[in-house]
């Protein structure tokens, strides 16, 4: 167990520390918040953790898809009484944060597809296979099992930025090319936990269609004069340099895309006045999601930013796309958009920017 340290970038003119903790099975456990985490771990049991699976390359989509057989085993919708995110209570069962409280934790995914001590892949005369070589994480938001980027407040989103730029780096540095953080929200994109959470994979290639846009902004692609050029027209609104509008080019209905108005190549390379913004927008979003759909609303969120290394003209989005294209109903992606990548759009961006409006 290491002592707290001070993260070097600060939010809002706020230090934020960070304790890292060895798990009992080997997995790292950090611990972030604005105070130092100083609490004593309870025991925790020593499992076998599966480390990866293997890529394999698909001929005609010139991409590499993950197998991870051991991801069927997954923890799937638990009670709120066994929920595995939650902080160890005395007395109550072991969870995957061994402590009494904290504020935001980040641990190795204990079912990661992606590992870096990944070994196996098949020997398939034809196929091209590899160990799946890279890192899954969990982010926890908050200890309570109910809750959103909305409702986690102002504070707890600058600790999750600054600790999504610790692991962008620490992930870097240990070899993946290509880092996500992401967020899978509610039944309809198959979350099976409920308790506020995101996570990251780290990438030993870059993904076909994070290539598709470090490609295009290389080429000369300028987003920042695409966003002057939309706003306010199609734009929510902008806090601290950080644009929230609806893409005239919007894949999903509702999709909404953060972005600095300046070009940058991720939330490492934003003002501080940047991420605060960026804090604000990822609470507001959610906000009005829920709001416009009557519920927890079903939505993939995802950080775009540059490879490992940076890359030319890339500008950093963090991209929402919505499951529901009205209350009660399920935007499907069915066999046009799965089999063609050519996507059906439901609701005209024009219709979907004055609804997010009006929320």
């Amino acid at each position: 167990m290491s002592e707290a340290i001070v993260l070097p970038r600060s939010i809002g003119g706020k230090s934020i520390y960070m304790r890292e903790h060895r798990k009992s099975d080997g997995r790292m456990l950090r611990l972030y918040g604005h105070e130092a985490h100083r609490l004593s771990p309870s025991p925790e049991a020593a499992d076998p953790i599966a480390q990866g699976g293997e890529v394999r390359f698909h001929p005609l989509r010139s991409e590499w898809n993950v197998y991870a057989a051991h991801r069927q085993n997954r923890t799937f919708k638990p009670s709120l009484a066994d929920d595995p995110l939650a902080p160890t209570i005395k007395g109550g069962p072991a969870t995957e944060i061994p402590f009494a409280d904290f504020e935001l934790a980040v641990f190795e995914n204990k079912f990661a597809a992606f590992h870096h001590s990944a070994v196996n892949a098949a020997n398939l005369t034809g196929i091209n296979t590899e160990p799946a070589k890279g890192a899954c994480d969990v982010v926890v938001y908050a200890p309570d099992s109910a809750g959103s980027l909305h409702t986690i407040g102002q504070d707890r989103r600058q600790v999750l930025i600054a600790a999504l730029i610790d692991r962008y780096q620490a992930l870097f540095n240990a070899g993946c090319n290509y880092v996500l953080p992401f967020e899978n929200r509610g039944d309809e994109v198959g979350v099976t936990l409920h308790h506020p959470h995101g996570q990251i994979y780290g990438f030993e290639r870059v993904p076909v269609t994070q290539q598709r846009a470090i490609d295009a902004f290389a080429e000369g692609y300028d987003l920042s004069a695409e966003i002057a050029a939309v706003m306010p027209d199609y734009g929510l609104g902008a806090e601290g340099g950080v644009a929230a509008f609806v893409p005239r080019f919007a894949r999903f209905p509702y999709e909404v895309w953060l972005a600095p108005q300046h070009r940058r190549e991720g939330p490492w390379d934003c003002s501080d006045e940047e991420l605060e913004g960026l804090a604000y927008w990822l609470g507001e979003i959610t906000r009005r999601y829920d709001a416009l759909f009557e519920q927890p609303a079903a939505t993939m969120m995802a950080f775009h930013a540059a490879p490992k290394g940076g890359s030319e003209g890339y500008h950093f989005t963090v991209q929402f796309y919505p499951l529901l294209r009205a209350p009660g109903r399920v935007k499907y992606l069915a066999s046009v958009e799965q089999h063609t990548g050519t996507f059906t759009v439901d609701v005209m961006p024009e219709t979907a920017l004055q609804a997010l409006r009006e929320v």
